[in-house]
C-alpha cells in the first residue's frame, strides 16, 4: 500500500495523509528541479483483485495513492468505492489486442493496448482523474473548503481530458495553449466550460510559453491539474492503472513481450506505464527526430554520476520542435528522471524515430484501425525503426495507441 511520497532528487518524504502535497516542499522558483514518486510499503494486498470489475479505479484502488490518502484520513473502503464510481465512473479497462496489420509489416507479433477508446479518447484522462479523486476526497474530508481554479498547459489531448474531468465535477479550469492550437479544438474546450488562454512564443525566451503561463497561474494559487509529474505527482497515480492492466492482460494471454514501445512528450505516460507494469518488460521510449530532448538528456546523463542532481544542465529545452506527431512536441521531457530510472531497471532504451517513420506509422495504424492521431502512433514509429535496424528478435512486442483521430 502507498504510504507516502519521496523526492527522487533530494530525498524529502511526505506522509500520504497530508492533503494537496503534489510537489516537493524543497522546490522553489530558484530550484524547481524536484519530483515526487509514490512510496509503497510492500505489504501484501488485503483486498482481492476483482477481475470482473471493469473500472480500474475500483479494481486497483488498494494500490493507489488517492485510496491510501482517503483511508488514512478515516474514509471506509465502501466510501472510497463510492467516491471512485462517482468521480471516475466513466472509466473502464481498455483492450489489449493483436494487431495483424502491424504484425505483417514489422515481421513479428504486435499487440496494441488501445487507449483511444478511453475517456476523452486518450490516456490523459487517467492522469487527471487521479488528481481529481485526491481533491474530491480532501473536499469530502473537510480538508479543502473552497475550490481554487485548476490549471493546465496543453495543446491537445491533455487539455481535452482536463476539461472533460473538470466539467464532470463542475470545477473551474484554466487552460494555457500555444497560439497555433486549432480553433475547432478550442471551441470544444469552450463547450466544456474551460477558460482558454493563448500564449505567444517570445523569441528572447527559451521554453514553452504556455508552460510559463501555467506556472505563473499556479504561483498565484491555481491547482496544477497537470500531466507532468514535477508539477503534480498525483498525475502519476491514475496513470499507473495502464501498467497494471497491461501486466494482467499479458499474463491472461500468456504473452512475454521483448519490449513495450511508448511515445514520449512530457513523459508522464512512460513513467506511469513503467511504474505499473514493473521491470520484467524492457521499456523502449520513442521521440521524434524533430523534438528529442529526452534522448539527448539521457545520452548526456550516461556520462555523469547522479544525473538527478544535474537536471538543469542535462534537460535543455529543444529548439524549434516540429513533427506530424505534434502532441509530443514538448520542449522538455518533464518526467525524464523517472523515465531514465525505469529504462535502467527494465534494461530498456531510448530511440529517436525519423519523421518518415512517424508518417508511415500513422498511415499503417489508420489503414486497419483504430483511428489514431500521429501522436498516438509515434511509439509504432520507434518499432518500425528498430525492426529495420535489426535490433528486434522474433518475440512479440507491445505498442501503446493513444489519442483518437479527430
Amino acid at each position: 500500500m502507498v504510504v507516502g511520497l519521496r523526492c527522487v532528487v533530494c530525498g524529502e518524504e511526505i506522509e500520504i495523509s497530508r492533503p494537496m502535497s503534489w510537489t516537493c516542499p524543497r522546490a522553489t522558483e530558484a530550484d524547481p528541479f524536484h519530483v515526487l514518486e509514490f512510496v509503497d510499503d510492500g505489504a501484501p494486498p488485503t483486498i482481492e483483485i476483482d477481475r470482473g470489475e471493469s473500472n480500474p479505479f475500483v479494481r486497483y484502488r488498494e494500490r493507489m495513492g488517492w485510496w491510501a490518502f482517503a483511508r488514512a484520513n478515516g474514509m471506509s473502503d465502501d466510501e472510497t468505492v463510492g467516491l471512485a464510481r462517482s468521480v471516475a465512473g466513466q472509466f473502464s479497462v481498455t483492450p489489449l489486442q493483436p494487431h495483424d496489420g502491424l504484425s505483417d509489416v514489422i515481421g513479428r507479433s504486435v499487440w496494441a493496448k488501445n487507449e483511444t477508446v478511453g475517456v476523452s479518447g486518450s490516456h490523459k484522462s487517467r492522469h487527471l482523474v487521479g488528481i481529481m479523486l485526491h481533491l474530491i476526497a480532501a473536499e469530502q474530508l473537510g480538508m479543502l473548503t473552497e475550490r481554487p481554479p485548476l490549471a493546465i498547459s496543453s495543446c491537445g489531448n491533455a487539455a481535452l481530458a482536463a476539461a472533460t474531468v473538470a466539467s464532470s465535477q463542475e470545477w473551474p479550469l484554466r487552460v494555457f495553449v500555444p497560439t497555433w492550437m486549432d480553433d475547432s479544438f478550442g471551441s470544444g474546450l469552450d463547450a466544456l466550460g474551460a477558460e482558454v488562454n493563448h500564449c505567444e512564443r517570445i523569441a528572447s525566451a527559451a521554453g514553452d510559453p504556455a508552460m510559463s503561463a501555467f506556472r505563473e497561474a499556479v504561483s498565484q494559487g491555481a491547482i496544477p491539474f497537470s500531466v507532468q509529474g514535477p508539477a503534480n505527482a498525483w498525475c502519476l497515480d491514475g496513470g499507473r492503472t495502464i501498467g497494471w492492466e497491461l501486466h494482467d492482460q499479458l499474463n491472461d494471454v500468456e504473452v512475454a513481450p521483448q519490449a513495450v514501445f511508448v511515445q514520449v512528450g512530457g513523459g508522464a505516460l512512460a513513467t506511469s506505464l513503467a511504474l505499473g507494469l514493473g521491470d520484467d518488460v524492457p521499456l523502449v521510449v520513442v521521440q521524434a527526430e524533430g523534438c528529442a530532448p529526452l534522448h539527448r538528456a539521457l545520452q548526456a546523463a550516461s556520462r555523469v554520476d547522479a544525473p538527478e542532481l544535474h537536471w538543469a544542465e542535462l534537460m535543455q529545452p529543444w529548439e524549434s520542435p516540429h513533427s506530424l506527431a505534434d502532441g509530443i512536441l514538448d520542449d522538455e521531457t518533464y518526467d525524464w528522471i523517472s523515465i531514465g530510472r525505469a529504462i535502467e531497471r527494465s534494461s530498456g532504451r531510448s530511440v529517436v524515430a525519423a519523421e518518415s517513420e512517424i508518417v508511415h506509422a500513422h498511415k499503417l495504424v489508420n489503414t486497419s484501425g483504430p483511428p489514431t492521431s500521429a501522436t498516438g502512433t509515434a511509439g509504432v514509429a520507434g518499432a518500425l525503426g528498430e525492426s529495420a535496424a535489426g535490433t528486434l528478435d522474433d518475440r512479440p512486442i507491445v505498442v501503446l495507441l493513444s489519442g483518437a483521430a479527430r
